[in-house]
């Protein structure tokens, strides 16, 4: 089984703001649209929260790019480029999981963090025009950005059973108290299986610090039939309120 960390939603670069905790729980809003996509912000029920997050700058009638995608207990993850390159390479696919992490920042003091705040199990994943066919397919309950517009010959879908964080409970706060930003706090079997684009070794810091890079968007760990890291695992899906035996 492979853990694919995966950086989604607004940041500095795309949207110029972190996303907020909004009663309790944190709410990632989607990066602005810039490939034709239909859906827009107010589609969503967010125009509130993404105008506030930007100042005024952008509004519900900006479109978004609606990625990952959840509805009905279930999630839908469009890559393509280097990304889906850097997935391909690592062989991620049926089985594994994927921890949704973005920017966030706290409703009291403002301050700016990374935690995770969605996941998904694959059970079917391939090219648009191929993964309709696989088993464990449910068609999304509105367009996705990846089965429309132009992409690379490389764009593909991930499917799955999947869930948004109900809390922004500590346990799934990767930046560790205090920061930096990127400064993360992280289980201590991790250093020791590795992380894609973190094999120097001064980017481990003691047994569960870690210098996070700050580009890159998919960060694959293979733990193999590992006791501890699916122990760990275990604990985040309790997070989410899911059983780990059922997704």
């Amino acid at each position: 089984m492979k853990i694919v960390f995966s950086r989604k939603g607004f940041d500095s670069s795309y949207g110029g703001a972190p996303s907020p905790i909004v009663a309790g729980r944190p709410v990632s809003l989607p990066i602005p649209g810039s490939r034709g996509e239909r859906t827009g912000y107010d589609d969503l029920g967010l125009a509130e929260l993404v105008s506030e997050a930007t100042g005024g700058r952008m509004s519900g009638a900006d479109r978004c790019h609606d990625d990952p995608m959840f509805a009905d207990g279930m999630c839908w993850l469009g890559q393509a480029g280097a990304a889906q390159g850097h997935l391909s390479k690592q062989g991620v696919g049926i089985g594994d999981v994927f921890l949704f992490f973005g920017l966030f920042a706290d409703p009291g003091t403002g301050e700016r963090h990374h935690r995770i705040f969605g996941c998904m199990r694959v059970t079917c994943h391939g090219p648009p025009e191929e993964v309709r066919n696989q088993p464990g397919w449910h068609e999304p309950p509105r367009p996705h950005p990846h089965f429309e517009g132009s992409w690379e010959g490389s764009n593909a879908i991930y499917h799955g059973p999947g869930r948004l964080a109900a809390s922004a409970d500590p346990f799934l706060r990767l930046t560790r108290p205090g920061g930096p930003l990127n400064r993360w706090q992280v289980p201590s079997w991790l250093k020791g299986r590795g992380l894609s684009y973190h094999g120097k070794p001064e980017r481990w810091l003691g047994r569960t610090g870690l210098d996070s890079v700050r580009r890159g968007q998919e960060f694959v760990c293979d733990i193999g039939k590992a006791t501890e890291p699916r122990r760990w695992l275990k604990e985040i899906m309790a997070a989410f309120h899911c059983d780990m035996s059922r997704f």
